[in-house]
């Protein structure tokens, strides 16, 4: 942790999501200032995430060093295309050489007379040497080019050691070690900053009105911020069409998409793409498929021990929703029912790579009463109906294997919520609502002690 000047025992945080939030960007540092709420005294509280860029980007000196840097690569390059030349020109100048050598041994042999045909040779001879003047002209210009490359070493020189006379003791590696040492530091507990207890859902943000009643949308959750990729599932059975956007812009507008066709159909709304590949339940059967995009192919896809399908245990709703696969800060998670759990819904951490079972829990709801669920931080987030009134109910925490009910309104604009996933890298949920792809905004309160870790 770094250092807090906060009151203790205790900092109280509330996060918030989504950048249709965002108050402040700067576009130099990449920092993003979030809001949130207001705290009883009266203080705003917020959230600053933090760049992945050097934070000490914005210091004189560093700014300085970056830009001697340059103009010592400026001057390298230089010395190289004057080296090329020079070498280029030196070859030419050589068989001028001996080309002026043959004219000056044919003007002695001829002792002052000259055939019509040994003029007109004599002539292309020195046809042939007219270049030679622009070469010397490019020499000149060349020799005046060293003089000003030595006189910009001479510059850096200087500024090198004065900024090293500045930094004192310590080098400038030392220093960048230093500062990756502390930059390390902050995205570690900015980390932990991240995960926090459910405590608001935001107003909807409607995205598009497009397709059926029943489908799903999403992004990649392990893409870098600047993959903004939309993938858009029709339908809660038996579909194998699967489209692309380029953006989250591109889906909006309908255009710049791609299709990939699935080998095997799905079931439910319940997929999930995650690092490059969609995770979803196979049509009839308890299998999970995973199929990687890039390739266009099933990279594995296994049988989950037990798990009910085909209508067996779905949500409140129906639509083959058997199997719900989730993703979170901590990784791949599948959300069913089995027999031996007399209807109750299992959570189960999912080895994204062998779609091997890592650990299950048996939460003790029934997932028929149950309209949509989510995960965030290891936390299952139960919601009591999919229609009209819907509020978030129930949490599930695997962390301690208990649960409790909650009371989390959200406003379920569209009557008839057939997906909802939380997003960890926007910090928000997705939501299809009765042909409506919606997003909403989350808040997540999180408690720091300033004597330790959190």
């Amino acid at each position: 942790m770094w250092p807090l000047t906060v009151p203790p025992p205790l900092l109280l945080l509330l996060c918030s999501g989504l950048a249709g939030q965002t108050l402040f960007q700067s576009p130099e540092e990449g920092w993003q200032l979030y809001t949130s709420a207001q705290a009883p005294d009266g203080k705003c509280i917020c959230t600053a995430v933090i760049p992945a860029q050097s934070t000490c980007s914005r210091d004189g000196r560093s700014r300085e060093l970056r830009q001697l840097m340059e103009k010592v690569q400026n001057v390298s390059q230089s010395m190289e295309v004057l080296e090329l030349r020079t070498y280029r020109d030196l070859q030419y100048v050589r068989g001028m050489e001996t080309l002026m050598r043959s004219l000056d041994a044919r003007l002695r042999a001829a002792d002052g007379s000259l055939s019509a045909k040994s003029f007109q040779e004599l002539k292309d001879r020195m046809t042939e040497l007219l270049p030679l003047s622009s070469v010397l002209e490019q020499y000149k210009t060349d020799t005046r080019t060293v003089v000003r490359l030595r006189e910009e070493v001479r510059n850096l020189s200087g500024s090198l050691a004065a900024i090293q006379e500045e930094m004192g003791a310590y080098g400038y590696e030392d220093l960048q070690q230093r500062v990756m040492a502390l930059e390390a530091r902050l995205h570690a507990c900015a980390q932990k900053l991240g995960c926090g207890k459910l405590t608001g859902v935001s107003n909807p943000i409607t995205v598009r009105a497009m397709g059926s009643r029943f489908g799903s949308w999403m992004t990649d959750t392990m893409a870098p911020s600047a993959d903004s990729r939309v993938w858009y599932m029709d339908g809660y059975y038996k579909g194998r069409r699967v489209l692309e956007f380029r953006t989250l812009g591109d889906f909006i507008k309908g255009q710049n998409f791609i299709q990939h066709l699935l080998p095997q159909p799905w079931a439910g709304t319940g997929h999930v793409v995650y690092n490059g590949s969609l995770f979803y339940n196979k049509y009839q059967s308890n299998v999970v498929v995973k199929y990687h995009f890039r390739s266009r192919s099933v990279l594995v896809q296994r049988s989950l021990p037990g798990a009910g399908y085909n209508n067996t245990f779905p949500y409140s709703w129906g639509g083959f929703s058997d199997m719900d696969f989730m993703v979170d800060e901590s990784g791949l998670w599948a959300v069913y029912t089995t027999n031996q759990n007399a209807g109750n819904i299992v959570v189960s951490r999912l080895d994204p790579h062998t779609l091997e079972v890592m650990r299950s829990w048996d939460t003790g709801y029934p997932k028929r009463s149950a309209g949509e669920a989510f995960m965030i931080c290891g936390v299952l987030y139960v919601t009591n109906s999919h229609l009209a009134g819907a509020k978030v109910y129930f949490a599930y925490f695997t962390n301690t294997s208990s649960y409790e009910y909650t009371d989390v309104p959200f406003h379920n604009q569209y009557s008839h919520i057939s997906m909802l996933d939380y997003n960890p890298r926007e910090r928000a949920l997705y939501t299809w609502n009765n042909g409506h792809q919606v997003l909403y905004n989350v808040t997540l309160f999180h408690v720091i002690s300033t004597s330790g870790d959190p």
